[in-house]
């Protein structure tokens, strides 16, 4: 594999690596605004800081940092201070000298790969590195810390000729990653967030791994082959940032699809992803992909299907179709919730951004009903 080809989207390595470090350590009131970002408490900033320097002395590389600030004191955190219980299930078939390229759905800005890595963790499996989109860059020092972590630039912001010719320069370091390194590698189903709950994977994607590979001779087959290709479905029982999303969408529907982003609003809806309440949030990690395929849209369909059918149901996803269907199916599974005030969360909402919110919420339920031939 010819890393100099990817040196200014890939994660930091040796020097490279050591240099990010002594500069991010260098910059005290950085990691202090960071650790304020995420605790949104002043009284912790001070511990957190000094935790995340004794950490970082004896880390030399992006997967020291996520086993040991990340995985290891981060995201550990978050869940100790925003969830009521975090769960794994899935992972029994993975080879731990394999590398996988973990496609899951996208619901968080940042949480949903860094709660990979950490179910990884758990599962005793190597940890993966994770696209992320430029949008989030915003400085120097933002850059270096995601790919201190792992991180991989996707360069959204291009011509579409450009944009077309760095889609296949992504798609061949993530099967050259995967099938020559043995290096995992997470990235979302879709670009941007699920915004309506549905969860499906753009063909698209599939597609740009296959013609990155096509002047070698490879058939589609058996670049997916190559690919190891592991669903990922992550799930949340309250989403802190459902009703930004809902307003979002329903705007689009009122004009003619455009939205225009407000300066910080990615940074806000990251802050609050990991600041809010989360409810229980569990990852279910898929089998990989096996067999035949002849088209990305089969390998989309194959991608979904597991992650609709691993993707772990809450109250608030079965209250949420019983309200929006107006009957009682699923009514066994919520009797502990309280739905009135549940329901209102919402009730200070116009009456199409609060139907969007709710089906975001009831739209697992049905994808799995699809999934399982049942509705």
């Amino acid at each position: 594999m010819d890393r100099t080809k990817y040196e200014d989207i890939e994660p930091y390595r040796g020097e490279r690596f050591e240099k990010a470090k002594a500069n991010l350590m260098a910059r005290k009131e950085f990691i202090g605004a960071f650790a304020y970002m995420l605790s949104g408490d002043f009284s912790s900033v001070e511990p957190m800081v000094n935790a995340i320097e004794s950490a970082l002395v004896d880390v030399h590389s992006y997967d020291d940092f996520q086993h040991k600030v990340t995985a290891g004191y981060f995201i550990p955190a978050i869940i100790d201070k925003t969830t009521t219980g975090f769960s794994v299930s899935g992972g029994e078939n993975l080879d731990k000298d394999k590398g996988y390229l973990f496609i899951s759905n996208h619901r968080d800005i940042i949480l949903d790969c860094t709660l990979l890595d950490y179910a990884l963790k758990t599962k005793n499996l190597p940890l993966c590195e994770m696209a992320v989109g430029d949008n989030l860059m915003v400085n120097q020092l933002v850059e270096d810390l995601f790919r201190m972590n792992g991180g991989i630039i996707i360069k959204r912001n291009l011509p579409m000729r450009e944009k077309y010719l760095e889609s296949i320069r992504i798609s061949e370091y993530f099967v050259e990653t995967v099938s020559e390194e043995n290096k995992s590698i997470w990235v979302a189903q879709k670009s941007g967030r699920s915004k309506d709950g549905k969860d499906l994977t753009q063909s698209a994607i599939i597609k740009m791994l296959y013609l990155s590979k096509k002047r070698e001779g490879y058939s589609f087959s058996e670049l997916m082959k190559k690919c190891n290709i592991v669903p990922v479905a992550i799930s949340y029982q309250y989403d802190p940032n459902d009703i930004n999303k809902g307003r979002e969408e329903v705007t689009k529907e009122h004009n003619d699809g455009k939205y225009e982003k407000k300066k910080y609003e990615d940074l806000i809806s990251m802050v609050k992803g990991l600041r809010c309440q989360k409810g229980h949030v569990h990852v279910a990690i898929g089998d990989p992909l096996e067999g035949e395929y002849n088209t990305p849209e089969e390998v989309a369909e194959a991608i979904d299907h597991q992650i609709h059918l691993n993707y772990h149901l809450f109250d608030t996803n079965y209250l949420s179709y019983d309200v929006l269907e107006g009957g009682d199916r699923f009514k066994e599974f919520y009797s502990s919730l309280d739905k009135e005030e549940f329901l209102s969360r919402f009730a200070h909402l116009s009456e199409d951004v609060r139907s969007f919110v709710l089906n975001t919420y009831a739209n697992p339920v049905r994808m799995m009903l699809q999934a399982k031939n049942e509705q």
